[in-house]
C-alpha cells in the first residue's frame, strides 16, 4: 500500500553525491543485519506473539513472518481456525501516519517564469492515507485479506480483496488465491519501510520509459487475478504463478476484456552458517495489453480494447544476511515494451489527452485501423538495479538505505538522447520503536530521498530533480 502518491520524477546524480551514497552504503554493509522490532498487531493478538516474531521492523517481514504468510496467515496449530478464538477477537488493524515534510522540485511548470519552469519548495505538517487491514482465517486452510485504503482526503478504494484456499490435499505446494492482491515479490512494496513520495515506492516496480503508454506492467501495483503458489514445509523453496487481467488492478474491465498478463517467480533459501539464511530468486512479468479502442464521439470506450501488444519484465532477487545486524536485498530488472507502447499507445484512462507521433503528424494515442508508427520506431528496452541494505542497531532501532538506478538501453524514437528517461534515486532513513506489544505498533520515522530523472522537466525537457525530508509517527492498532 502506498502511504500517499505524488510524482515519480527525477534524474542523474552528481559525482560527489554518488561518492557519498556509495560510502554510506558501504558503511551499512560493513556494520551488520537481522530480525527485530514491531508489527501489524491483528495476527499478534490472535496468537499471543510479540510483533517482532514476524517482522524485522514492521511492516517488513522476517523469515518466520514470510513463512506465516505463505501458510495462509496460519501457524499450523490448533489456534488457526477462528472458532477457537475469543468471541471478542476481531482481526482488524488501522494504520495512519501524521508527518512533517519538506518537498523541493527544481523544475515545475510555472506561468510566471520566463522559460515556463521554476523551482518550488514547500514544507509543513501533513497526513498519510488510512489503511484498514482485516485478514486471517475463515476456517482452517480457508483464509482471506481485505484492505480498504484511502488517500489523505479519505477517498477510499480497495487495495486488497482476496480469498485463498490453503494446503490443498494437505500439501503446502498447492495454494490458490483469487481477487486483488500483491504480486509475490520477495521485496514487498506493500511492506516497505520508507514513506516519502519517491522513496516510498520501488521505482523498479513502476518504471516505464518517458512518454511510454504501457501502465500494465507495474509490479508494485496490486493486480486482479488468480494465483497458484506453493512452498516446501520449511519454506526454503517457493514458487508462484499468477494469471492477471491487463488493467493495472482497476476494476470494471476499463481496458480490454481479452488481454492478460502473467507473473511467475521462484526462489531458494540456503543456510549460510553464522551469516544467516540467504535467498536467491527470479521473476518474470509478461503479457499483452490493448492499444486500440472503439470510440463514441471520438472518445475511447472502456472495455473495447484490442490490437494487443506485448511487454516483459524479468530479473533476479537476492536477500543476503551478514551476521546479526546487517542484511542486503538486491533486485535486477531487464524490461522491454512493444514499439506501440513506446510511442505512447496503450493507456487512455490515466492519459486521456496523450498525443502520439505518426507519419502524417500528431494525433490522440488510439491505434485505429490504418495507424502506422513513425519510421524507425523500436521496442524500448532498459536495465535497472536496486540495492537496499539495513542495519539493525537493536530490536527497536533500524537504519536503512536504498539506491536505485534505471538506464535505457534502447529508445523507441529514433534520434532520442540515449539517456532520456534514466532514473537515479537515493534514500536514507531510520525507524525507532519505543515499545513492542501484540496490541499496537508505533515508530518514530525519519527519512531523506533524492530523485533524478533525465530529460523529464515539463516544459524545457531538461533534467528534473526532487528531494524530500520527512519526519513522522507511524502507528497502527
Amino acid at each position: 500500500m502506498r502511504m500517499w502518491a505524488q510524482s515519480h520524477l527525477c534524474q542523474k546524480p552528481q559525482r560527489i553525491t554518488s561518492v557519498l551514497a556509495a560510502a554510506f552504503a558501504l558503511i551499512f554493509l560493513i556494520l551488520g543485519a537481522s530480525q527485530s522490532a514491531s508489527a501489524l498487531p491483528a495476527f499478534a493478538r490472535k496468537y499471543g506473539l510479540r510483533c517482532s516474531a514476524c517482522h524485522e521492523s514492521w511492516p517488513m517481514l522476517n523469515y518466520f513472518g514470510q513463512k506465516f504468510k505463505d501458510n495462509g496467515y496460519q501457524l499450523m496449530n490448533e489456534r488457526d481456525a477462528p472458532i477457537w478464538q475469543n468471541p471478542g477477537y476481531w482481526p482488524v488493524t488501522f494504520r495512519i501516519t501524521p508527518i512533517w515534510h519538506r518537498v523541493s522540485t527544481n523544475k515545475v511548470a510555472v506561468d510566471q517564469s520566463s522559460n515556463g519552469e521554476a523551482k518550488i519548495t514547500s514544507s509543513g505538517f501533513d497526513l498519510s492515507g488510512l489503511d484498514f487491514h482485516t485478514g486471517g482465517t475463515l476456517e482452517k486452510n480457508f483464509s482471506f485479506y481485505v484492505l480498504p485504503s484511502s488517500d489523505a482526503t479519505a477517498s477510499f478504494h480497495f487495495e486488497t480483496v482476496m480469498a485463498r484456499l490453503d494446503n490443498i490435499s494437505g500439501s503446502p505446494w498447492f495454494n490458490v488465491k483469487l481477487g486483488k492482491f500483491e504480486l509475490d515479490n520477495l521485496l514487498s512494496e506493500k511492506r516497505i519501510l520508507t514513506l516519502t513520495a519517491n522513496g516510498g515506492i520501488y521505482q523498479l516496480y513502476h518504471f516505464s520509459p518517458l512518454n511510454d503508454g504501457n501502465i500494465f506492467g507495474q509490479m508494485g501495483s496490486n493486480q486482479l487475478g488468480l494465483e497458484l503458489m506453493g512452498h516446501s514445509y520449511n519454506d526454503r523453496t517457493r514458487y508462484s504463478v499468477a494469471l492477471l487481467s491487463s488493467n493495472n488492478g482497476l476494476v470494471g474491465l476499463p481496458y480490454g476484456s481479452e488481454s492478460y498478463s502473467t507473473f511467475i517467480t521462484g526462489s531458494q533459501a540456503f543456510d549460510a552458517g553464522k551469516l544467516g539464511v540467504d535467498r536467491l530468486g527470479f521473476y518474470v512479468m509478461a503479457g499483452v495489453a490493448p492499444t486500440y479502442y472503439l470510440t463514441t464521439a471520438g472518445a475511447p470506450i472502456g472495455g473495447s480494447g484490442t490490437n494487443n501488444k506485448g511487454y516483459s519484465r524479468e530479473g533476479f532477487v537476492g536477500q543476503f544476511y551478514f551476521g546479526q545486524h546487517v542484511d542486503l536485498t538486491v533486485v535486477t530488472q531487464h524490461g522491454e515494451d512493444s514499439a506501440w507502447f513506446g510511442q505512447g499507445y496503450g493507456d487512455f484512462v490515466d492519459s486521456p489527452s496523450a498525443i502520439c507521433n505518426t507519419p502524417t503528424g500528431t494525433q490522440p494515442c488510439n491505434n485505429i485501423p490504418g495507424t502506422q508508427l513513425i519510421q524507425g520506431a523500436r521496442n524500448p528496452t532498459w536495465n535497472g538495479v536496486l540495492l537496499e541494505p539495513h542495519y539493525v542497531v537493536n530490536p527497536q532501532m533500524i537504519l536503512l538505505a536504498r539506491y536505485e538506478t534505471i538506464r535505457m538501453s534502447q529508445q523507441s524514437t529514433p534520434g532520442a538522447a540515449s539517456n532520456l528517461g534514466n532514473i537515479s534515486t537515493y534514500t536514507f532513513g531510520y525507524r525507532y520503536n519505543p515499545f513492542m506489544t501484540s496490541r499496537a505498533g508505533f515508530a518514530y520515522h525519519g527519512e531523506y530521498n533524492w530523485f533524478h530523472w533525465d530529460g523529464a522537466s515539463p516544459v524545457t525537457n531538461t533534467n528534473l530533480t526532487s528531494s524530500e525530508l520527512l519526519f513522522g509517527i507511524d502507528f497502527d492498532f
